[in-house]
């Protein structure tokens, strides 16, 4: 499985390689080259699976052997054994024919959980196999970043810097991201919106001369194909 820009002008890439990689050096999105296929049965005998396996079924052709059928079993299912509900994302019955999809039951209450819990462990996994460190520039306007510090906050090869709206988020999603203890978090307020902190983060992402020799910058905003995968 190789993955390209959708502006068409930089190499393809590996999935590992887009793991690590934000924006394609032309300014485009990385989406795969084609989309995986299931048959109508293989759908079928997916209703059967919990979420983890649901999950590993539907994301293994994107990576591709990147990494080992073991080793994402279990990176999978440390991801979401931290959700309050063993079924991770519940149906409730709400009236005759009626369901709601309930995406709460992440550690910081927010749906970015599903992917964001997964993204961390993935660089985990990546990082420590490649001896790598890396610096994790995003922005927020609330739930993003708390998600994103919770799912990434543990790795010993990451240092992530969150940029969120200057008394524009909630007092909630303020808290979740600046009561973080860890020598490796680090928030930023921007007197400004969201969009002026997505501005920093693609100028950053463009031009990253200005980090120490050996670091790149990952992104954990949905420019990162592995959060658009676990979505």
């Amino acid at each position: 499985m190789k993955y390209i820009s959708t502006r068409g002008q930089a190499p393809a890439q590996s999935f590992e390689q887009v793991l690590l990689t934000g924006l394609a050096p032309d300014g485009g999105l990385y989406g795969p080259e084609e989309l995986p296929q299931f048959s109508k049965e293989e759908i079928a005998q997916m209703a059967g699976l919990d979420y983890p396996q649901l999950a590993q079924k539907i994301i293994t052709p994107f990576i591709d052997g990147a990494i080992p059928d073991d080793d994402l079993e279990e990176i999978i299912h440390r991801s979401y054994k931290s959700f309050a509900n063993k079924a991770v994302a519940p149906l409730r019955m709400i009236g005759a024919n009626e369901w709601v999809l309930e995406l709460y039951c992440g550690p910081t209450l927010a749906f970015k959980d599903f992917a964001l819990q997964l993204l961390g462990n993935l660089l985990d996994y990546v990082l420590k196999r490649n001896d790598q460190k890396v610096v994790i520039l995003g922005a927020t306007s609330g739930d993003t970043g708390s998600a994103a510090l919770e799912g990434c906050r543990h790795s010993d090869n990451v240092d992530i810097y969150i940029l969120h709206p200057y008394q524009r988020v909630s007092e909630v999603q303020r808290r979740q991201m600046t009561t973080v203890l860890g020598d490796n978090v680090h928030n930023i307020a921007v007197k400004g919106n969201f969009d002026d902190c997505q501005r920093i983060v693609k100028t950053a992402f463009g031009d990253q001369s200005f980090l120490p020799e050996g670091r790149q910058l990952v992104a954990v905003n949905s420019i990162n194909w592995a959060r658009i995968m676990a979505q």
